[in-house]
């Protein structure tokens, strides 16, 4: 289904971090008062509510070959969730996946296929903002083929299905599956269509905590009506900063903490705000995985910045620390961040002295992490030997050569149209050329580096490429922070920084977009898309909207 812009609109109707010593950007833009208009009875408490855990979801089936579970299938619903309990004494209309905020949890192991069907029962109009309700379902940090990953072009409308197909052959990370209709991400986002996906293997399996020690933590931030409707004000596009702080759809949540080491996997899905995270009592935390999996050393930092999209998994050590200890984990916030009252806040730990084995007790948090091909198996598999790679070395080994081919994308906005663009085009340039503007267009296996930047005043983007997992090489010349020495699919770009990421294009070839992360830009229209491997002797054989159409849904 082919929607311009024009056309769709008429259907709507820091201090020092880390080991390097380096520094991040400070200021808060604090406003008066919160734009909420709740009343103070109405509005919810801080560190009161307990965190809620979402559950891994069932696969409806399996196939097994010798024993060994080679594919999943799941099935979740787009359906308008008629009364979330996120305020005290008020109802709140939100959109879901299974009627939950966020949705359920897929976990994988590498090599398990998954096809995910999405069911589209948001009726003819969404039920929050009364916006048009097609979707479409990116699994965001997957090599997917064109057709699967959830192209902004690609609609399902209501009562129809798609079947999407992702391989999961890549190394572990914590992924995550959102709505990306093109013109609508931000509200249908907003509403409630994401959650955590996770990718295990047997390096991270070995490598880090596991079961009721591996904490998803999705935050969020919204604002509401009088009534506990959702409110959606994005400042003519440029952004949605809200008043009240969410984390698993809890606003301010607490969760109960054993004297052991724990993982967080925290995912931003906020539409527009970035956080400065940070531990109330000072302590660092370890940071060991970043979008595309872990990192090849474990880094101490005391606070990082989170964009939206971008996945930091951290450990935090809670051994030492005194039964009915609380620790808060607290927002910093960056600069062009619009922050009030409590948006400083985020949740708390509150330790307990629940008993745990000698094993969790006693372990080792790590300093790297190094793997070798298991000569059985094939897989790879944890190892100390310090002469063996690093782990995501196929991404984290990649380096410039005087050879490579550079390109410039500069993220802007334009003072005549408001619009705002990637190279002065935007996805409405795309879209009118009938999807043949490409702003690259590397060959299947070649390795570049792009150059990200942002000229633009008062702004940052948080800039995702598809398909593929970078490396940051640079950030106005300088190193790139310690906690971004990881493989990525987000990159943070600062106002009037410069960052240079190098990726190697595959393992598909098509058509895959590279866009903002902050919601409203994308929508209004900083998106492009970017060829991989086409030319006259390799047509495009994975059409992303006509390769893998939906169907109309004869699900009860």
């Amino acid at each position: 289904m082919k929607l311009s812009r024009r056309d769709a609109l008429k259907l709507g109707g820091l201090a020092a971090v880390g080991t390097a010593g380096l520094a991040l950007p400070l200021g808060r833009s604090v406003q008066a008062g919160t734009p909420s208009l709740l009343s103070t009875g109405n509005f919810p408490p801080r560190y009161t509510n307990v965190l809620t855990i979402p559950e891994a979801m069932q696969p409806v089936r399996q196939d097994v070959v010798d024993g060994k579970v080679v594919k999943k299938y799941y099935d979740v619903t787009a359906k308008t969730v008629p009364a979330a309990k996120i305020l005290p004494k008020l109802s709140t209309i939100m959109l879901g996946y299974n009627g939950s905020i966020p949705g359920p949890r897929i976990d994988v192991d590498q090599g398990q296929a998954v096809q995910l069907v999405v069911r589209n029962a948001l009726g003819a109009t969404t039920g929050t903002f009364g916006t048009p309700s097609p979707i479409s379902t990116h699994l965001h940090g997957s090599a997917s083929l064109p057709q699967y990953d959830g192209y902004a072009g690609d609609l399902t409308l209501n009562g129809q299905k798609k079947y999407y197909q992702y391989p999961n052959f890549q190394p572990a990370r914590t992924l995550w599956y959102h709505d990306h209709a093109q013109h609508y991400t931000a509200q249908n986002a907003y509403s409630g269509l994401a959650a955590q996906y996770h990718l295990h293997d047997a390096v991270e399996r070995a490598a880090l905590p596991q079961g009721e020690f591996d904490v998803p933590l999705t935050v969020s931030d919204a604002m509401f009506q009088a009534n506990g409707a959702l409110m959606y004000d994005d400042r003519t596009h440029s952004g949605l900063w809200g008043d009240v702080i969410l984390v698993n759809g809890v606003a301010w949540p607490v969760l109960k903490v054993k004297r052991a080491v724990y993982r967080f996997r925290l995912l931003n899905a906020s539409i527009s705000r970035s956080y400065r995270p940070t531990l109330s009592n000072g302590a660092q935390v370890h940071m060991v995985a970043t979008d595309g999996g872990m990192m090849p050393k474990v880094q101490k930092v005391s606070q990082w910045r989170h964009g939206s999209a971008e996945r930091y998994e951290f450990l935090v050590d809670f051994r030492s620390y005194a039964p009915g200890t609380r620790i808060e984990l607290k927002n910093l916030s960056n600069p062009n961040n619009r922050d009030y009252d409590h948006t400083g806040k985020i949740m708390a730990f509150d330790v307990v002295g629940d008993p745990v084995s000698d094993a969790v007790k006693n372990w080792r948090i790590p300093t790297e992490f190094r793997c070798v091909v298991d000569p059985v198996t094939g897989q790879k598999r944890l190892t100390d030997d310090p002469s063996a790679p690093l782990v995501n070395d196929e991404v984290m080994g990649l380096v410039p050569t005087k050879d490579m081919e550079v390109r410039t994308l500069r993220v802007q906005k334009s003072d005549v149209t408001n619009l705002w663009s990637i190279n002065g085009e935007t996805w409405d340039d795309v879209v009118r050329s009938d999807y043949r503007k490409v702003v690259a267009d590397p060959d299947l296996g070649d390795t570049e580096i792009w150059e990200i930047q942002n000229n633009s005043g008062g702004w940052f983007h948080p800039v995702h490429i598809h398909l593929i997992d970078f490396k940051i090489l640079s950030r106005n010349g300088r190193p790139p922070f310690p906690y971004e020495m990881g493989p990525k699919d987000v990159v943070y770009v600062g106002e009037n920084e410069t960052v240079r990421v190098i990726m190697k294009f595959g393992p598909h070839r098509g058509k895959y977009m590279v866009h903002c992360h902050n919601l409203p830009h994308e929508d209004h229209d900083m998106m492009h898309q970017f060829s991989v491997g086409l030319d006259d002797d390799h047509p495009d054989g994975n059409d992303p909207i006509t390769g893998e159409r939906p169907t109309d849904d004869d699900h009860s």
